[in-house]
């Protein structure tokens, strides 16, 4: 053919082999991600046969990330995030201090210099947010309390590697003369901050008015492909946008853009009409992962390639570990954000490619980079798996662990000091958003008992102050529901959007109280008739006036339940 065709045969192959490896992977009962990076590998430079394009693969795995990213902000709002603060933050930072620390004692150990040491530990410490994102969707885990940790945490670390991107050129210039540092690298620094705080001051004020508004407009015409073009272009437009005028990462501009939108009221229809786009160009991400990997470095330097997996896959994770018990979380939140961290990928490869450029790390390190990237992301899957067994096995056998299991949380069981008539034939209401506020404030009015679950713990502290029940917990968590006090309730409403949890919640109310009558929110009809069919839910749907119609059939419910007021 006359012209060229890259971008298509690099798609085509990508894409078929993907498929194949990731069939082959499943059916060996492997995470499908562990057959798409060998598909990478397979297309890569470093195998025979067809070479696909690497940098073209390399952009479209950008894109990838930018979407699983806008994905995310759909689902956690800013809210969600600064409610993991006070852990994500510091743990964040201290764990980014010890990871790079243990890659500067490798880098010690063979002989390179301080600098060198220094971005190769940065690179080990930072985990990929595609890897992480990909694992807690297939756990249905997105939502949830430890969810949302492990992202705010990789949140931060994201926002700690922009700042170490901007300043390692002047840096390595410094080193490179043997010079201190100067005031231009404090004005660097200063600038980066500014930039990043001016760009979320942006969108946080303006961006969270005008998009959602600019996404009605479109979605008025009646035009799908208008409004799958505008989510798509919204996605990509502030992502490129933020990095071009503010020098932040795509992924975070992507993140933010997904935060502005969810608050339009079309948001959930938003992160549907993505999710085919965001799953496609996230095999592309793996698949660009492998096309990197050099087969030969297992070869020729397999003990460095095992102590630099050692430090990923067991060293950084054991540190985030001990730094979430120390603060205190359950031992399962422990387990997750430590799982969450044992792998590398994107930030890692961009920062060892600057490395590189810049002449501060040997062109070995960023092969043992890659390497350790590969081997620790087909690992994860496999980690996040055993997070619950392990958790299961340690209570078993250690009185210690299962003391950490169940940590000592006043916000966690209902005060003593409950009237015990208020939790009988009651209301457990699941979740306490911009639904579960409007149920929560009309059951008060009207008077009838209700225990609220809400995972948020400083909004089951501010709804204890003004005297509401309520526990703190993830109410798809037998404990939970146990402690709201499920087993003598009349009526269950679940105001949480997550099918998944939904589902779960049901099965263990069912469980505890066969007798209880659910009432349950949904966006999606399928998901709607399938909570009728097979779990015999009244199911509310629609988007618009949600809170509403759920007040009104729980109160036509609790009228023909009898169930006395106070």
């Amino acid at each position: 053919m006359p012209h060229s065709v890259e971008l298509i045969s690099t798609l085509s192959a990508a894409f078929g082999l993907a498929l194949l490896f990731g069939f082959a992977a499943v059916r060996l009962r492997l995470p499908a991600l562990v057959g798409y990076l060998l598909a990478g590998v397979l297309i890569g430079p470093f195998t025979p046969g067809f070479v696909a394009n690497t940098a073209l693969a390399g952009e479209l795995a950008e894109i990838g990330v930018m979407l699983l990213m806008f994905g995310v902000g759909l689902h956690l709002s800013l809210d969600d995030l600064l409610s993991v603060k006070k852990i994500a933050l510091p743990g964040a930072v201290v764990q980014i201090v010890v990871a790079t620390a243990m890659g500067m004692a490798l880098a010690n150990a063979w002989g390179w210099n301080l600098m060198a040491g220094i971005v190769f530990g940065l690179a080990l410490s930072v985990a990929s947010t595609v890897v992480l994102l990909k694992a807690l969707e297939s756990h249905g885990a997105l939502a949830t309390p430890n969810g949302r940790i492990a992202v705010g945490w990789l949140v931060v670390e994201d926002l700690a590697m922009v700042l170490v991107l901007v300043l390692l050129p002047p840096l390595a210039r410094m080193t490179t003369a043997n010079a201190v540092p100067d005031a231009s690298l404090w004005t660097t620094l200063a600038l980066t901050v500014a930039e990043v705080t001016v760009f979320m001051a942006l969108m946080l004020v303006v961006g969270r008015r005008f998009f959602p508004w600019l996404l009605w407009q479109v979605a008025r015409t009646g035009s799908r492909e208008l409004f799958t073009l505008c989510v798509v272009a919204a996605a990509l437009g502030i992502a490129y946008g933020s990095s071009l005028l503010f020098g932040v990462s795509i992924a975070l501009g992507a993140f933010f853009a997904g935060m502005v939108l969810r608050e339009s009221s079309l948001a959930y229809r938003a992160a549907q009409e993505s999710l085919p786009l965001r799953d496609a160009f996230a095999v592309l991400f793996f698949v660009s992962v492998g096309m990197l990997f050099d087969p030969h470095i297992l070869v020729e330097q397999p003990l460095r390639v095992l102590a630099v997996v050692a430090v990923i896959v067991f060293g950084k994770s054991l540190a985030a570990l001990l730094l979430v018990l120390a603060f205190r979380y359950p031992l399962g939140t422990a387990l997750t954000v430590s799982a969450s961290l044992a792998q590398i990928g994107e930030f890692s490869f961009i920062l060892a490619g600057l490395g590189v450029a810049l002449g501060v790390l040997p062109v070995a390190g960023q092969s043992l980079l890659l390497a350790g990237a590969l081997i620790s992301i087909a690992l994860n899957p496999l980690l996040f798996g055993a997070v619950e067994p392990l958790q299961s096995w340690l209570r078993a056998r250690s009185p210690q662990a299962a003391r950490m299991a169940h940590r000592d949380d006043p916000l966690a069981e209902l005060p003593a000091s409950v009237p015990s008539h208020t939790l009988s034939r009651h209301v457990v209401l699941a979740g306490h958003g911009r639904v579960g506020q409007h149920i929560a404030e009309a059951l008060a009015l009207a008077g009838t008992p209700c225990v609220i679950a809400e995972q948020r713990r400083e909004i089951v502290d501010a709804l204890r102050a003004r005297g509401l029940h309520a526990v703190a917990g993830d109410a798809s968590d037998a404990d939970v529901l146990i402690q709201a006090h499920v087993v003598r309730a009349r009526l269950l409403a679940i105001a949480i959007a997550d099918g998944f949890q939904t589902r779960r919640m049901i099965e263990i109310a069912r469980t505890l109280n066969p007798n209880l009558r659910i009432v349950v929110r949904s966006h999606d009809a399928q998901a709607a008739e399938l909570l009728r069919r097979d779990y015999g839910a009244e199911v509310i749907e629609g988007e618009q006036a949600l809170a509403l119609d759920m007040v009104r059939h729980i109160e036509a419910a609790l009228d023909e339940l009898q169930v006395p007021h106070p």
